[in-house]
């Protein structure tokens, strides 16, 4: 397996940068990411926006073009200050700019980057050329500031509240995550690896470019995803894609996050579940699959760190993390 990359672990008061690597901050939004600064800071950094999260601030889907994505990109990345970086939402951009981005910088100052959905891709990139950690988490806005606060639960974000700040600060194994709803055992079996995954029609899209994951970083991985407004008929073919790549015949384990407007196949009288389609496409692989785990766009998301040993354990319902996270400085 190649090496992992793991940045350098927080320290109380330190500077986490708020960014738009992909889509812009939308009219209206800017409550929810005042709220989401607030829990960032709850957490106890200092935080500061950037300037590309401003509504004024877009072209066309996206915050800016591709070269200044990347510049702004770029500096925080440079700037020995700045200890993470945090996207403020998801979007349609980021493999405009991938081929833009200072690699050499990451390796001289790994930090830790938050976010979902399109940020899969800068994730799985960067995981892909510098071995970094990055963080499959929340975004500022409607994850930080929005999901953590719809959910009614005060004890539920003190204990995400906590679970992050372990992660983020703590070079120690954080352990088994914490569950909100009821985990599935789409099929039984315990295993270990590394985990590798994100949003699955991105990680797909990755594998078609030079920034592609080499087959060793799947070899023995717990694989993990979550998809968006797709039919399960999408799904279906993009596990196909995986399948006939080798990608599923490398991995050790599979886990499911919830599904958000994903939608069943219903024709000549039956209806298709996307547990089918998953167990369809896995055939006879004797794997572990755990499903519904509190990640993906309906629910606020557990931290998982690509590249960090993992226990998926279906039978007991149980998704722990080895390693720490983060190393110290």
């Amino acid at each position: 397996m190649s090496a992992i990359l793991r940045p350098r672990a927080l320290r109380p008061g330190d500077l986490v940068v708020v960014t738009a690597p992909s889509g812009q901050l939308e009219p209206g939004e800017e409550p929810l990411l005042a709220r989401g600064v607030a829990m960032l800071e709850r957490m106890g950094f200092r935080v500061r926006v950037s300037p590309m999260v401003d509504p004024a601030r877009h072209r066309w889907w996206a915050s800016g073009t591709a070269a200044e994505q990347a510049a702004e990109l770029n500096a925080l990345l440079r700037d020995r200050e700045v200890r993470a970086i945090v996207a403020h939402t998801g979007g349609q951009a980021t493999v405009g700019y991938l081929d833009l981005i200072d690699l050499d910088a990451i390796r001289a100052d790994p930090k830790p980057i938050l976010g979902y959905s399109d940020i899969s891709l800068l994730h799985l990139a960067l995981h892909a050329r510098t071995g970094l950690v990055g963080l499959h988490a929340d975004i500022a806005t409607h994850g930080f500031g929005g999901d953590w606060y719809t959910l009614g639960d005060e004890a539920r974000r003190s204990e995400l509240v906590d679970l992050y700040t372990r992660v983020l600060t703590k070079a120690e194994a954080p352990g088994a995550l914490p569950a909100m709803g009821s985990w599935e055992a789409w099929r039984p079996g315990r295993a270990q690896g590394p985990l590798v995954g994100g949003l699955l029609n991105r990680l797909v899209t990755l594998q078609s470019t030079p920034f592609a994951l080499g087959a060793e970083r799947f070899d023995g991985a717990v694989l993990f995803w979550e998809e968006v407004q797709r039919p399960v008929s999408r799904i279906w073919g993009d596990l196909h894609a995986l399948r006939l790549s080798g990608v599923l015949d490398r991995i050790a384990g599979m886990v499911i996050g919830i599904p958000s407007d994903v939608t069943p196949y219903q024709g000549a009288g039956e209806t298709v579940e996307l547990r089918d389609v998953v167990l369809d496409v896995l055939g006879q692989r004797d794997i572990p699959v755990l499903a519904q785990v509190d990640f993906g766009h309906t629910a606020p998301n557990l931290p998982l760190p690509l590249g960090i040993r993992a226990e998926v354990d279906a039978d007991n319902r149980t998704l722990s993390l080895l390693e720490p996270a983060v190393a110290e400085g």
